[in-house]
C-alpha cells in the first residue's frame, strides 16, 4: 500500500464522512459495489477546481480565514499535481473523487480540510464537476469538429471540378461534382457545432451552492463562485440543481447526432473504395490487411467509426432510462451518469480525430467516377429541362426523356452517345445545342447557383467556410 493510501486511512476518516449515524460497517461487497472512484478520479481537477473556488467564497463570507484559504488551496494544488503525476492510490474505502481528495486535504493541512465542506454537498459537488469536466470536453470537440471541416473544405477546393454520380435510391441520378459532395459534409458538421454550442450555453449554470437538496443556511455568495467558474449563473433551484442531468443527455443526443453523421460518411467511404466502385483510394495508414487473403486493403478506421454509432445511441438510451422514473432531488442511480457519458466524450473525440486526420489525404479516382456517371444516363433530367425551355409542358418532356431512355437501354448508349437524328426521332424540338447540356460538365456548370454542384458555386461555398471557420 501506498504512503498516500496510509495517510488517508486515518482514525478521523475509518468511518466515513457519514458514519456517526451507523452502528456496524459497511459490508466489504456494498462497499466496492456503489463506490464510484474507479471511474470518477478523471474529474479530480475539476473537482479541485471547484473547491478552490468554493474556498475563495467561504473566505468571502468570512466562513474561512486568509491562512485557513491559503492552506486549503496550496493543499488542493499539491493534490492536483500528485493526481496528474499518477501518485495517488485511490481508495475505494473513501467512495469517490470527492472524499478521497478531501481526506487527504485533510490530512495535509489538517482541521482546514474539514472545513471545506461547509455549505456544501457531494450532490452540488458532482453536478458541478459534471458540468465542467463537460464543458472542457465540448470545446476540445468542436475543435476537432472544426478540424474536420477544414479538411473537407480543403478538399472541396480541390476536387471542385472532379465529377462523380450523385445518388438517389443508390441509383445513378444526376452527375455533380466530388466537392459539391464534400461541402454537404461540411454542411452537417456546421449543424453539429451548433448543437453543442446550444448543449454549452444551457449547460453552464452553476448548481454549487444547492448543497444536498435544499440550499443552505450559510450566508454563501453563489454569483461569486459562478464568476470564479465561468459560469453564466448559479442554477435558480436547489432541487433541480443537484438532481438535473439534462445537459448530459443533450450531450449525448447531440453526439449521437454527430456520429450517425459520420457512421454516413464511412458508409460512403467504404463502398467508393470498393472494387465496385472504385472512386477513391484511402491512405495505406487508415486500412488494414488480411490475415489470409494478401491483395486486401480494408478501409479498417471507417468501418469502425461506423460499428461505434450503436455505442453512443446506447449511452443515450442508458441516460435517458437513468433518469426516467428518479422522484425528486437526488439519487444514488445518478451515479451511473458517467461512465456512460466519459465513454460518449471518448468515443466520440476518437472518431472525429481519425477522420479529420485521413480526409485530407483521400485520393479521389476520376476516371473511374467519370465511368460510373456515364452509366446510369445521369443528364436526363437536364434533357428535360432543355425541352421545357424549348416550350414543351415538363410532364411531356418527362414521357419524351424516358422513351429517349428506353432506347439507350436497348442501344447500349448513353444520351450524349446518341446522334442528333436518334435523339430528334422523340421530339423534333431538340436541335444540335442539346449536347450542350447532355456533357456531364455542361450538367453540372448548369447548376450555377447558390447550393448548386457548379464548380464556381463549390469554390464559393469553400471560401464562405474558410472565413466561418477562421472566425471561430
Amino acid at each position: 500500500m501506498s504512503k498516500n493510501t496510509v495517510e488517508t486511512n486515518t482514525k478521523a476518516f475509518e468511518n466515513k464522512l457519514w458514519g456517526g449515524r451507523f452502528a456496524e460497517d459497511t459490508d466489504a461487497f456494498v462497499e466496492a459495489f456503489t463506490a464510484s472512484i474507479t471511474f470518477d478520479q478523471r474529474l479530480a481537477n475539476q473537482d479541485i477546481q471547484g473547491s478552490v473556488a468554493h474556498a475563495e467564497m467561504l473566505h468571502k463570507v468570512g466562513i474561512l480565514t486568509a491562512q485557513e484559504l491559503t492552506d486549503i488551496k496550496e493543499g488542493l494544488e499539491s493534490i492536483r499535481v500528485d493526481a496528474e503525476a499518477g501518485n495517488i492510490e485511490w481508495s475505494i474505502a473513501l467512495e469517490d473523487v470527492h472524499m478521497n481528495i478531501e481526506a487527504r486535504l485533510t490530512d495535509r493541512i489538517g482541521i482546514a480540510g474539514k472545513k471545506l465542506h461547509t455549505g456544501r454537498s457531494r450532490n452540488d459537488q458532482i453536478a458541478t464537476d459534471i458540468r465542467l469536466w463537460l464543458r472542457e470536453q465540448i470545446d476540445f470537440i468542436g475543435t476537432e469538429i472544426t478540424r474536420l471541416q477544414q479538411g473537407l473544405v480543403s478538399v472541396a477546393e480541390r476536387e471542385a471540378h472532379t465529377i462523380l454520380p450523385g445518388f438517389t435510391h443508390l441509383q445513378v441520378a444526376q452527375p455533380i461534382t466530388f466537392g459539391h459532395h464534400m461541402m454537404a459534409w461540411y454542411e452537417m458538421l456546421e449543424r453539429d457545432f451548433d448543437r453543442l454550442q446550444d448543449c454549452r450555453k444551457r449547460m453552464n449554470v452553476m448548481p454549487l451552492g444547492s448543497a444536498a437538496l435544499a440550499g443552505t443556511s450559510y450566508p454563501i455568495d453563489r454569483e461569486f463562485t459562478a464568476k470564479l467558474l465561468d459560469f453564466d449563473r448559479p442554477s435558480n433551484n436547489s432541487l433541480d440543481g443537484v438532481s438535473d442531468r439534462d445537459f448530459a443527455i443533450e450531450f449525448t443526443a447531440a453526439a449521437s447526432v454527430i456520429m450517425m453523421h459520420l457512421s454516413r460518411f464511412s458508409e460512403e467511404l467504404v463502398l467508393w473504395t470498393s472494387a465496385q466502385f472504385d472512386f477513391i483510394n484511402l491512405p495505406d495508414r487508415f486500412c488494414t490487411g488480411s490475415s489470409i487473403m494478401p491483395q486486401k486493403k480494408n478501409p479498417d478506421v471507417p468501418e469502425l467509426v461506423r460499428g461505434k454509432t450503436g455505442r453512443v445511441y446506447g449511452s443515450l438510451i442508458s441516460l435517458m432510462t437513468l433518469m426516467k422514473s428518479q422522484p425528486l432531488a437526488y439519487n444514488k442511480d445518478n451515479q451511473e451518469d458517467k461512465e456512460p457519458l466519459f465513454d460518449t466524450v471518448d468515443t466520440l473525440i476518437g472518431c472525429l480525430r481519425a477522420f479529420a486526420d485521413m480526409m485530407p489525404h483521400v485520393e479521389t479516382k476520376p476516371e473511374s467516377m467519370r465511368r460510373a456517371a456515364m452509366q446510369g444516363f445521369a443528364t436526363a433530367t437536364d434533357l428535360a429541362d432543355y425541352l421545357v425551355v424549348k416550350g414543351m409542358p415538363f410532364r411531356d418532356a418527362h414521357e419524351v426523356v424516358g422513351k429517349a431512355v428506353a432506347f439507350g437501354v436497348e442501344s447500349k448508349q448513353d444520351l450524349s452517345e446518341m446522334t442528333l437524328a436518334e435523339l430528334q426521332q422523340f421530339s423534333d424540338v431538340i436541335t444540335d445545342d442539346v449536347f450542350d447540356v447532355l456533357t456531364l460538365e455542361g450538367s453540372v456548370a448548369a447548376r450555377n447557383h447558390i447550393g448548386g454542384t457548379a464548380p464556381e458555386q463549390v469554390l464559393a461555398q469553400a471560401e464562405i467556410a474558410k472565413s466561418a471557420l477562421a472566425a471561430r
